[in-house]
């Protein structure tokens, strides 16, 4: 493991608001990153915090979204990816705006190979026991490039303000594509159980096509074979939004419900 790992701090290093100290962890390559929150997000809080510019000072490797919902992040090699409502890929422009998401310098600490996993269920299972085996109280970002036999996809549209919840938005606006025998590249967060109130627990996938064609948040996949990559991180450093809207939130909501919806639920056939 990289010695700046072994010697890092295992505490949450603090929040960070977006004013004129807002750069103090720009360029920290031994730290997850966080927009808001996601429990924020949940509530219907979409206006952006952090130009795309800047966010890239941040990291290299993450997900997300855009102002507004519009679409999910993916970062990948330094580059910032939007899959938009029908989960096409564009690069985004350096003004864009970001309410909501998780970057870090990726750093390849552990890998392992993936063959013939059927279901996400399979691949998180997969991927557990080696968070299980290096330490499931610490953060984890993964690139599993590979290719996949089937790969279920969604985005949603921009929303306008006043803002709905993020279910109300997804239930309103979700398009979902499945993508077969296609390559391409997962970018994942592992978040530890400690982490309930400001993210989700577990892993959130977000995927982008080899070719740069397709862009989604993932709700199922099937891998034929292929390789998750693990950056471990025991640095988490939160940038909060310094607007008045963001003061007026009610937090003492219990959102698990609404952030399980959010993660999975696939709107085909309803």
């Amino acid at each position: 493991m990289n010695v700046k790992k072994i010697l890092g701090c295992t505490a949450l290093t603090g929040t960070i608001l977006f004013n004129s100290n807002f750069a103090v962890a720009a360029n920290d390559k031994e730290t997850i990153n966080q927009v808001a929150l996601l429990q924020s997000l949940a509530l219907g809080y979409f206006d952006g915090s952090i130009t795309v510019k800047e966010w890239k000072t941040f990291g290299d490797t993450g997900i997300g979204t855009f102002e507004g919902l519009n679409g999910e992040l993916i970062a990948l090699d330094g580059v910032i990816y939007q899959g938009d409502q029908n989960c096409r890929a564009h690069v985004m422009k350096d003004t864009d705006t970001i309410p909501f998401s998780n970057i870090t310098f990726f750093e390849k600490d552990f890998s392992a190979k993936l063959k013939n996993l059927s279901s996400k269920s399979d691949v998180e299972s997969r991927l557990n026991k080696l968070v299980n085996k290096n330490g499931a109280n610490s953060f984890y970002m993964v690139k599993i490039p590979a290719e996949y036999n089937e790969i279920l996809i969604r985005s949603e549209a921009k929303q306008n303000p006043p803002y709905p919840t993020l279910v109300q938005a997804l239930e309103a606006t979700q398009k979902e594509v499945t993508l077969k025998n296609i390559r391409g590249t997962i970018v994942g967060l592992y978040c530890p159980q400690f982490m309930s109130s400001l993210n989700s627990v577990g892993w959130h996938f977000h995927f982008i096509s080899e070719d740069k064609k397709f862009a989604g948040h993932v709700l199922e996949m099937n891998i034929k074979s292929g390789e998750v990559q693990f950056d471990k991180t025991e640095k988490f450093a939160m940038c909060l939004p310094s607007k008045k809207n963001f003061n007026k939130l009610n937090f003492n909501t219990d959102l698990r419900e609404d952030i399980k919806k959010a993660e999975n639920d696939s709107q085909a056939g309803k």
